[in-house]
């Protein structure tokens, strides 16, 4: 099976696949002291939940936004599954996707993973939104060219930052909408002001981002763990792609084994 890793500022999110199936997937979060040994004793723990070995490993692939946590990686792959890992900035990578923007090595590896697996899927000109600890908004292009996009504070950071920068603002769990936009209490306020005001921003930047790619037909599809929070509020989200990433880099991983 090939095991992709996507390994995100906040979590890991990791998949194993049977052909091009996704068979296991899991959610941890990201360590970034972690060694390659205390890796291994993550995934092994993982796999013996699902009956698994590391035998059953034929590939790795990584995308990764934590560029210090590269020697880990190899030096799991390499000692404990006795394989080289494909990571996607590789030099010899060819990602066959032309990356117009000013520096393309500035752009993170979820981000290309991202635009690659939703053109292969929709092939037509995209908008993909990734709600992890930043909101990512990447554009591509109706012939396959990734554009650039956009940038923005994630949720997670801004309630940190409301609770943790104001006196009197608690933590709140916003898993749940409130009934309306006027808050009656201060935990109402905060979910309003972050589902509905995060469902707002998404409406306005994805509009201007339109007028921009136009007159191209354009699709939008979101990704990330926050996405299923803030897609009933963002009408203009189309597709839900939770693993859009994994099944990103299994594309990937396909297209440079052949």
């Amino acid at each position: 099976m090939l095991l992709t890793i996507d390994v995100g500022n906040s979590h890991l999110v990791i998949g194993l696949f049977k052909d091009s199936i996704l068979r296991y997937h899991w959610r941890v979060n990201t360590h970034r002291n972690s060694t390659g040994d205390e890796l291994a004793a993550l995934f092994h723990s993982l796999f013996i939940l699902e009956k698994l070995t590391f035998e059953h490993v034929h590939g790795i692939i990584i995308a990764s936004v934590v560029p210090q946590m590269q020697s880990a990686w190899v030096h799991f792959s390499r000692r404990h599954i006795e394989l080289n890992p494909v990571f996607i900035n590789d030099d010899d990578l060819n990602l066959e996707m032309p990356i117009l923007i000013d520096n393309p090595e500035q752009v993170g590896a979820d981000r290309i993973v991202n635009a690659i697996a939703a053109y292969e899927k929709h092939q037509s000109a995209l908008i993909v939104i990734d709600f992890g600890t930043a909101i990512t908004f990447d554009c591509i292009s109706a012939q396959g060219e990734y554009l650039g996009g956009a940038i923005a504070p994630g949720m997670a950071i801004s309630l940190d930052a409301l609770s943790q920068r104001t006196a009197r603002l608690p933590s709140v769990d916003i898993s749940t909408p409130p009934e309306k936009a006027i808050g009656t209490n201060t935990v109402t306020a905060i979910k309003s002001g972050i589902l509905f005001g995060y469902g707002g921003m998404v409406e306005g930047l994805v509009a201007r981002l339109k007028t921009e790619l136009s007159p191209a037909e354009v699709r939008v599809v979101a990704t990330g763990g926050m996405a299923a929070l803030i897609a009933p509020h963002a009408p203009s989200i189309e597709a839900m792609e939770p693993m859009l990433t994994l099944e990103g880099l299994r594309l990937i991983h396909d297209r440079h084994k052949d």
